[in-house]
């Protein structure tokens, strides 16, 4: 008896590696849209666009939630170096001041049809001075590197926006169908003057068939297993919500403590809810990303990817161990950010919280996300407190989209050598209020970024080569050529 089981066993054994083999095999990218093998020639002025981006980065234009602590006069300065720069776009080009501080320019196409709409933001976060080896605000050039606050986030993509169609204007081009370039003066401070533009698009009916904001970049040593650098474009980005957790007690003397305290408890809750990963989800850009790019990596991680129906709970484990990037892909995130109790270490706290920041892919939502902390951390003593909070933005559509096509295709004559994928943003833009005007909205910044530049975002020594500035503008006027 035992020697048929095991044959059948075997045989079950050897059609499981078969199987599994075949698709491996079968899992090979496939055909690449035609590109040429080195990026096609734009004519954009390079010493012109480093000066530009170098007086931009001058203008100290640091948002804050209390306006008050805000320079406008730098924000003007900004404004009006922004006419003086590129006389030709605000020449062609009709701007509206839209809500506190958001910009609106349009320039009107020959024909009817979608509009394409470029956005940025002008406003950056603070710097301390003393952490930089160059002055934040300064705009320094050395040894063909651009310093300063801005030099990525995102002042540079603004900056190529115009330089572009600067350039475009000047030699005579006139788009086929409307572009609008939208820039936000507090992103960094989620105001509101990227929903005031998208209510003014929509007052005067413009449906966008792209809609362009930061988000993604061309990177390399992202993926496992591969060689090739990957432009990465999102193609929806997760919600996020600040989560409080809380609780009271009568306080008194720490000689003389309950059984519980409301700090323990607490932190009981808290170390529940990091035991306890939300489960694992492939959402649509997830999918994409890991079937694109996949297919292009070396043999064990396509036997992995061409076999998710198999190696699904193998992949969720690695992820949930490992964190990171790769784990807040493929589910919704809780980092315990926040924690406060008694201001002495000998008495009880009279209260106590845990902040809790939360990110949620796309098949969630704050509901379900507070729902499943609150059964996790069993302990109905604890009150919930939901902060500011932005659900998961819609997806957008890729594959034969005229808009997803135009992009990916300025993208492969700028950066030919790179794998063209979609992905899920991790981040927040202010690109998540349009979707309620267009399902193709795109988060891709058009730099090849290495880790230490993508490390100076937010952080010390922000800086940018001053090659990848001119490639910026290039990327921007390819893509506008096609409007």
């Amino acid at each position: 008896m035992k020697k048929p089981v095991a044959a059948a066993a075997a045989g079950a054994a050897a059609a499981l590696a078969g199987a599994v083999a075949v698709r491996t095999m079968r899992f090979k990218p496939g055909p690449e849209p035609d590109a040429p093998t080195t990026p096609d020639r734009v004519r954009i002025d390079g010493q012109k666009a480093v000066d530009d981006l170098a007086a931009m980065i001058r203008c100290r234009t640091v948002s804050n939630r209390d306006h008050s602590a805000e320079n406008e006069g730098e924000f003007e300065r900004f404004r009006g170096l922004l006419r003086e720069r590129f006389p030709a776009v605000h020449g062609n080009c009709s701007l509206q001041r839209v809500g506190r501080c958001g910009l609106l320019y349009h320039w009107k196409g020959t024909e009817g049809g979608p509009a394409t709409v470029l956005m940025a933001h002008y406003d950056v976060v603070p710097a301390e001075e003393s952490g930089w080896t160059h002055p934040p605000f300064g705009g320094v050039v050395e040894d063909g590197v651009l310093y300063g606050r801005g030099a990525l986030d995102t002042k540079v993509t603004l900056c190529g926006c115009l330089e572009a169609a600067e350039q475009l204007i000047g030699s005579g081009f006139t788009p086929r169908r409307d572009v609008y370039f939208a820039f936000s003066g507090e992103e960094e401070i989620a105001g509101p003057s990227a929903a005031d533009i998208v209510c003014e698009l929509e007052r005067r009916g413009v449906e966008p068939s792209l809609v362009l904001d930061e988000g993604g970049a061309v990177v390399q040593g992202v993926f496992p297993g591969l060689k090739r650098p990957c432009a990465l474009i999102g193609t929806a980005e997760k919600g996020q919500m600040q989560l409080e957790l809380s609780m009271k007690s009568s306080g008194g003397h720490a000689s003389a403590p309950p059984r519980h305290t409301i700090a323990g408890e607490l932190a009981r809750a808290a170390a529940r809810i990091e035991a306890h990963p939300f489960p694992f989800r492939l959402t649509p850009p997830a999918a994409e990303l890991l079937d694109t790019l996949g297919r292009h990596s070396t043999w064990p991680v396509r036997l992995v990817m061409a076999n998710l129906w198999l190696f699904k709970p193998l992949l969720s484990l690695a992820t949930a161990l490992m964190g990171g990037e790769l784990n807040a892909l493929v589910r919704t995130t809780c980092a315990v950010t926040q924690m406060s109790g008694s201001p002495a270490s000998n008495v009880l706290p009279p209260e106590a919280s845990v902040g809790l920041n939360v990110r949620m892919i796309c098949s969630d939502s704050a509901e379900s996300a507070e729902r499943r902390i609150h059964s996790v951390i069993r302990n109905r003593d604890i009150r919930l407190r939901r902060g500011p909070c932005a659900e998961p933005s819609p997806v957008s559509e890729t594959g034969e989209c005229e808009g997803w096509l135009r992009l990916t295709d300025a993208v492969r004559r700028t950066w030919p050598e790179a794998i063209v994928s979609p992905y899920l943003m991790l981040a927040a833009s202010d690109s998540r209020h349009y979707g309620r005007i267009s399902r193709r909205v795109y988060r891709f910044c058009p730099l090849e970024l290495t880790g230490a530049e993508r490390a100076g975002i937010h952080g010390n020594d922000e800086h940018i080569p001053a090659h990848k500035i001119v490639k910026c503008a290039e990327f921007y006027a390819r893509l506008l050529s096609s409007c």
